[in-house]
Parts: structure tokens; sequence; C-alpha cells
């Protein structure tokens, strides 16, 4: 019988409940991705373009890939709670500071045993230093090629739950993130999980994490004390990798030119200046020209995320190409 686990939540549990992006989480989903035959398939082209680097750098085996099975528990340290704008780099940061007794807890309670994982556990310290170098590694040749793209995928699913969020509240949000996981009675019940303990938020929330590699089923995290997550697949994660030309709408065209008209239908997913512009072939210059026109008219709107300011379609965007449609 599938394991359930439910959250009970309290009022403060709701108020303290956020999304985020978390980097090291698309590591680990991406190393699960890359040695299941679903994987092979879904993220094909990403596969075939990173396997010859990581066989040459050593990287297709190690302590990273000897924790991330294709599928079953891994264990909680690997991914930390992510904190807004900590990046990668902020994520290892709490990798590394993991006390050396949890560190053994939890490889106590992971059942596959290795040559590197027994010297992890006899050395914890020493373990999680050469994780952190295997992740970085791995980071530069698997990851950061493709990450804008992740990225701009991740976190306009962000901004759409946001928005939702705003609108609806947080029983629709917490309803509708995928079909396993249902919201009644003040509990969010994931069914067929493979954690089964007893997932008590103690008042800290849950931290919702939108993932493109996991990307047919939902995972959690119960390690106490913890902030306990739930990473489900992304919205627009079908896009990662192919994307094709998006159509200009001509009744929109006509009213506010076919260059912005081109612009707000690339907008589909929240993108940057140096997106739009690569995407377009129009200078960033003119590309910005156009976002602060259609800014200043309300049609879109621009949002920080780290370093990044990405634009996206306001309401006011959505009934005009809905009308035209």
């Amino acid at each position: 019988m599938a394991a359930h686990v439910r959250f009970a939540f309290s009022a403060g549990d709701v108020a303290r409940t956020r999304f985020a992006v978390s980097p090291l989480w698309e590591v680990v989903a991406s190393v699960r991705a890359f040695q299941t035959a679903a994987g092979r398939s879904v993220h094909r082209r990403w596969r075939d373009e990173v396997a010859p680097r990581l066989a040459a750098a050593g990287l297709d085996s190690g302590l990273l890939v000897d924790l991330v099975p294709p599928d079953g528990y891994l264990p909680d340290f690997i991914t930390p709670p992510p904190v807004a704008s900590a990046g990668l780099d902020g994520e290892l940061r709490e990798v590394a500071a993991t006390p050396a007794s949890e560190v053994r807890r939890e490889l106590a309670e992971y059942g596959l045993r290795t040559a590197r994982i027994e010297a992890m556990f006899h050395d914890p310290a020493a373990g999680l230093a050469r994780l952190a170098d295997e992740i970085s590694g791995y980071w530069q040749l698997a990851m950061a090629p493709y990450w804008p793209k992740v990225r701009t995928i991740l976190e306009a699913d962000v901004f759409h739950q946001a928005r939702r969020l705003a609108s609806d509240g947080a029983e629709a949000v917490l309803d509708d993130l995928h079909p396993s996981v249902r919201w009644g009675a003040n509990t969010l019940t994931v069914a067929g999980s493979v954690c089964h303990i007893g997932a008590d938020l103690g008042g800290r929330g849950l931290v919702l994490v939108p993932t493109v590699f996991a990307w047919s089923s939902v995972h959690t995290t119960a390690a106490p004390p913890a902030t306990k997550q739930l990473f489900y697949p992304s919205r627009g994660l079908g896009s990662v990798w192919e994307r094709d030309r998006a159509a200009v709408p001509d009744a929109v065209a006509a009213v506010i030119g076919r260059t912005r008209a081109l612009l707000l239908a690339e907008l589909a997913v929240p993108a940057s200046t140096s997106e739009l512009a690569g995407r377009t072939g129009l200078s960033a210059a003119g590309v910005n020209q156009h976002l602060t026109a259609l800014r200043d008219a309300g049609i879109i709107s621009a949002h920080r995320a780290g370093r990044s300011v990405l634009y996206m379609r306001t309401a006011v965007a959505e009934s005009l190409l809905a009308a035209s449609a």
C-alpha cells in the first residue's frame, strides 16, 4: 500500500508557508532523472549533451550518485530548505554545516551501503566536503549551461502561484499543486510519497519548491527539526528543452505594433531583457524601450529575481490576447 504524508497546518503554519526555487534540488532531481528510463526519455536532449562531460570528469559515479538512487529515500541533509537569494553556494553552505550526528542518523536510516557512504558515516565532515565538491563540479558541467532557462520556468511558476495565492487564497493553491496532493480539514495529504514519517510542521510552515527534473510526482522531506519541504512539478516544464516561436496575434499587433506584440507573445513565460533579446533578435536596448512602454501602459509588470528583473504579462495583457484569439 502506498504511504501517505499528512501535513497538519496551524494558522501559523499557513502564514509561514512559502514558495521557493532551489538550485540544489534541481541538481539532486537531475541526478535521479539521469539514472531512470523515464528521465532518459523526458530529458533526452539534456542527458545526451551532459553524459560525455560527466563521464570525462568522473562525475557519472561518486558520492553524489551513491546518495541519490533512481527512486526511493534520499538523505534530507542533501536538500536543506532554500533561502531566498542564497543560490547554490548558500545551499551548499547549509549542507556543509549539517551536524555529524544528523549525517550519521540519516545515513543509518538510508539502508544503502557503499564504500563512499561508509567513509562518510565514519567522517561526516570529510564526506560533506567531498559531496559539496562533487555537486559544484556537477553543476558546472550539467546544470549551469541550462540554468537560465530552467530558472525562468521555475520562477514563472512561483509568480503564478503567488498571483493565485493573492486572488484565490491558500486553500485553492494547496489543493491544486498535483493530483496526488489534496487539502482538507487544515491538512495537506500527499499520496504515494516515499516518506512516511510523521510530518509535524511545528509552526514553521511548509516550503513549496517547483521542479523541472522531477516531472511526474511530488517528493517530501520530513527530517526533524528542519522546515519541511514539498517538491512538485513546475508549470511549463514541458518547454524546457524545446521551444516553438511564439505566435504574434495580428489583432494585437495592429493596436500596439508588431514588435511589442511579439514581446507580449514571448512573455507567456516571464523573461528578462537579455533573454527576450536573444529569442527575438532585437537589441537589448530596443527590447528595454518597448518593455518600458508596455509596463507604463499596465500591460506587463516587472519583478526582481535575484540579480535579474523578469517581465510578465498582467491581467490586461491576458484580456487583450484572449479577445484576439
